[in-house]
């Protein structure tokens, strides 16, 4: 087991140099994904293909995010069945739907296919869709893998839940490493008043909070265009720390509002390097920014990203931040059926505790909450406008950032 995570949170902040960042958007045992043509142990089934359903945002607020899991999701499907589509002799026949960013709609999606004979649904991009996936995927006990959707919530929600991405504690913890004494320090987070937003609160009044920092939060609207009142209201409290966790298409009308607000200048501001599509927008304020990151194409150097990379772009895209979201969902798909045929309950005993290989590094599935221990990286911008890249910084291990265990509900 690994030391208990508040430990290593105690041990960071009071020796870490001060700076803090948080996300923006923003079988046990040990053995490689995907090793196609194995038996299955659910047995029974024969030939017939394996249905998995992907419901995610294709369009709405979300849609670059979908088109990144999406594209992973698909490279990894290739690597994890070495080409052959298949997992146990099965075919794996993927059914793609579109939420639009919308739960209900999500929902419905989701029960349409579970009535078709889904035994696998995948994808959620949007934190409040997840939470509702989740409870769907318990009743009718399908499998259920959460998507990029980070919300906190997600992990230890059910049996029948896991998640092929990182959550807002992880982005918590990887700030928390680049902490000195909290003690007394002002923060404030700057969110959308959303479940990612309010997850990430959460987090920070329990990572920063813990160690006796003063924490507040300033919550826009997700539908906000105008965010120059947010900007200001961040300027007024004075704080000595603005941690910034931002998903969307706004995320260029807000950097440039707290630029122009001063904000910028007159504090440490923090927040996770979202996608490439965002470099740019920091502009030469990008330099005075300490990121945390989930991921950047070139992060790892394992032998999955290099697989992902040469996949998705030989398909035409380009791997981006979400990227290694799809792909190790297909990944832990692969697992599950090779493993459990069409036994959902098997497929959840073969998932968890399971160590793997995964774009970012050695991942593991923790039996306790489903929870998914991973790598998580720190990084600078270097340049700005269209030439800006990030560069690497630190690479924390995934028991440096391992959630609390949050045992598993029902």
């Amino acid at each position: 087991m690994p030391v208990n995570p508040a430990h290593r949170r105690r041990t960071r902040t009071l020796t870490a140099v001060a700076a803090l960042a948080l996300s923006a958007l923003l079988a046990s045992g040990c053995a490689e994904a995907g090793t196609a043509g194995s038996q299955s142990a659910g047995g029974g089934q024969g030939s017939a293909p394996v249905k998995v359903g992907l419901v995610y945002s294709k369009t709405g607020p979300l849609a670059a995010y979908g088109k990144q899991y999406v594209e992973g999701f698909h490279a990894g499907l290739d690597y994890a069945t070495k080409g052959t589509g298949k997992a146990g002799g099965r075919t794996i026949e993927v059914t793609e739907r579109d939420d639009g960013g919308d739960a209900s709609k999500a929902v419905a999606a989701g029960k349409d296919l579970i009535g078709k004979g889904t035994k696998i649904i995948a994808g959620s991009t949007d934190s409040g869709i997840a939470l509702q996936m989740a409870p769907l995927a318990a009743q009718n006990k399908v499998l259920y893998i959460d998507g990029p959707a980070a919300t906190d919530a997600v992990t230890g929600i059910n049996a029948y839940t896991f998640r092929s991405g990182r959550q807002s504690y992880q982005d918590t913890l990887t700030a928390a490493a680049m902490l000195g004494d909290a003690k007394g320090g002002k923060v404030t987070v700057l969110a959308q008043d959303s479940t990612f937003g309010q997850a990430n609160v959460e987090a920070v009044k329990a990572v920063l909070g813990g160690e006796g920092a003063k924490v507040s939060s300033v919550l826009a609207p997700p539908s906000a265009t105008d965010l120059t009142p947010f900007a200001r209201q961040v300027k007024a409290a004075g704080p000595d720390l603005v941690f910034v966790a931002w998903a969307g298409a706004t995320a260029p009308a807000l950097w440039t509002a707290l630029d122009q607000q001063g904000v910028l200048s007159s504090s440490t501001v923090t927040t996770g390097l979202a996608g490439t599509a965002s470099y740019p927008v920091f502009g030469a304020g990008g330099e005075k920014i300490t990121f945390l990151a989930h991921y950047f194409a070139g992060a790892a150097g394992t032998g999955p990203e290099k697989a992902m990379t040469e996949s998705v772009e030989k398909a035409g895209g380009t791997p981006d931040l979400f990227t290694p979201d799809g792909f190790t969902a297909a990944q832990m798909i692969v697992r599950a059926v090779e493993a459990g045929g069409d036994d959902v309950d098997a497929m959840v005993k073969s998932l968890e505790g399971w160590t793997f290989e995964g774009v970012k590094g050695e991942q593991k599935i923790r039996a306790e909450d489903h929870a998914l221990l991973q790598p998580m990286f720190q990084a600078k911008l270097v340049g700005s406008g269209a030439s800006a890249r990030p560069e690497l910084i630190r690479r924390l291990p995934m028991d440096d950032v391992a959630p609390p265990v949050k045992p598993l509900a029902g």
